[in-house]
């Protein structure tokens, strides 16, 4: 099921006003000139990140290098998100739009004294919202067989559940209610299934937001649901690293030994487990202020979980 991964309306396109291009023999009208950012832009941009922390700040893109800007923001659980914020040329008369994957977006309240940390803050504020929501999807995927999606996003809410002998539950969850009584499809054998619809029409009003949901489904079709198979992770299995977002880094002479390594360093905090290419975490610990170096080691926080972790500090 895809991601519903919604995104504010976006301002007008810096390049709207469409400029002709040259004709091959070079004899082409060229266009208007593309406008520019006035030089105030940039600095009180740098100013708003550093107000954020440049720790947060994972990428800057856009025509200007500036104009779009990725922040890493952590919810309550120790969740990661990554909140993409872009810039209109009129910012900050006109507020930015924001891209996330969460199941919905807040409406951003907006000033021309607004600044960055203020739609981080608002974004740190919807997260709260959505904790109870988030719970019941990690609660359905670890009690119940989910067989799609195999690898699920914060954003979707749709869910397809194992019963046994080919039948299939096609779940819903609301988004702002995550515990009622969820909207749903049964997919599979018509002898099966007309058992298990009967029981979901005679028992829904047996649901309880006071259980948990796999007990809920249970209780209404009058079940035993079958537990997710265990999965075995082949030891040939590799992690992307959680900083550069690559399985391996480059081939690289700069890189010496650990040219075309995959990730060798792994959280050693078990509700995060995050992988993480030494080189990369041993330069992001160097950007922040607060790591500590012993010897030849660097003590610092885990970028995910803010869990202890240290690298040394070379790779020798």
């Amino acid at each position: 099921w895809p991601s519903r991964v919604m995104v504010l309306p976006a301002t007008p396109s810096r390049d709207a006003g469409a400029h002709s291009r040259p004709s091959q023999d070079g004899q082409g009208e060229a266009g208007p000139p593309r406008p520019r950012r006035p030089p105030a832009f940039y600095s009180s941009v740098f100013a708003q990140i550093e107000e954020v922390g440049w720790g947060q700040l994972v990428s800057a893109t856009g025509d200007d290098g500036v104009s779009c800007l990725t922040f890493r923001v952590m919810d309550e659980q120790r969740r990661h998100h990554l909140l993409e914020i872009t810039l209109p040329m009129n910012y900050p008369a006109c507020p930015p739009s924001i891209a996330a994957d969460v199941p919905y977006l807040p409406k951003l309240q907006w000033s021309e004294s607004s600044r960055l940390k203020d739609v981080l803050c608002q974004f740190q504020e919807h997260l709260k919202v959505l904790q109870d929501y988030w719970s019941t999807m990690d609660g359905i995927d670890k009690a119940l067989w989910v067989v799609d999606p195999t690898k699920p996003t914060y954003a979707m809410s749709h869910h397809r559940i194992a019963l046994g002998d080919d039948c299939y539950i096609l779940l819903h969850v609301d988004t702002h209610k995550p515990n009622s009584l969820p909207e749903c499809r049964f997919l599979g054998t018509d002898g099966k299934l007309e058992r298990l619809i009967k029981n979901w029409r005679k028992n829904r009003k047996r649901w309880s937001a006071d259980r948990k949901f796999h007990e809920n489904l249970a209780t209404v079709l009058d079940f035993a649901l079958p537990q997710p198979p265990s999965v075995s992770i082949k030891d040939d299995q590799q992690a992307d690293c959680g900083i550069c977002y690559a399985t391996h880094l480059p081939v690289d002479d700069e890189l010496g030994t650990q040219s075309g390594c995959a990730a060798d360093y792994k959280c050693e905090n078990p509700s995060c487990s995050r992988a993480f290419h030494s080189v990369c975490l041993r330069d992001w610990l160097r950007t922040i202020t607060t790591t500590r170096q012993s010897f030849d080691v660097l003590f610092g926080n885990c970028p995910y979980c803010s869990e202890p972790v240290a690298v040394k500090s070379t790779d020798s």
